[in-house]
């Protein structure tokens, strides 16, 4: 798995950070942004993510496009996330991430 945080553009006060990554156990890149909340100022919580689902976010475009809005992504991000996933290519679950993708999944794939 790979993770990349992203700071805030600075039209975007409410925004703590944002994150784009390749999670290789589901086949997918994943895209998060973290908001400023009662709860957690500095922290803040994931009000926007999506790559939860096996197979959801197909391309490191697609992951980027849902924190531009937000934050600031550098030119060579795309290259970098599609490096992250080849650099998984041929990796096989464990046996503790295969037992929890069927029991969430009903399969391995």
């Amino acid at each position: 798995m790979s993770r990349h945080d992203l700071p805030p553009k600075a039209d975007q006060p409410h925004v703590v950070r944002a994150t784009v990554g390749w999670d290789r156990p589901l086949q997918t890149f994943f895209a998060q942004v973290f908001f400023r909340t009662e709860d957690e100022p500095e922290e803040g919580e994931a009000l926007i993510w999506f790559g939860t689902e096996p197979g959801e976010l197909l391309s490191p475009e697609a992951a980027i496009e849902i924190v531009a809005p937000h934050a600031i992504v550098p030119a060579a991000l795309a290259d970098q996330l599609a490096d992250d996933m080849r650099a998984t290519a041929g990796t096989e679950d464990g046996s503790h991430q295969a037992l929890a993708k069927r029991s969430l999944f009903g399969s391995i794939h």
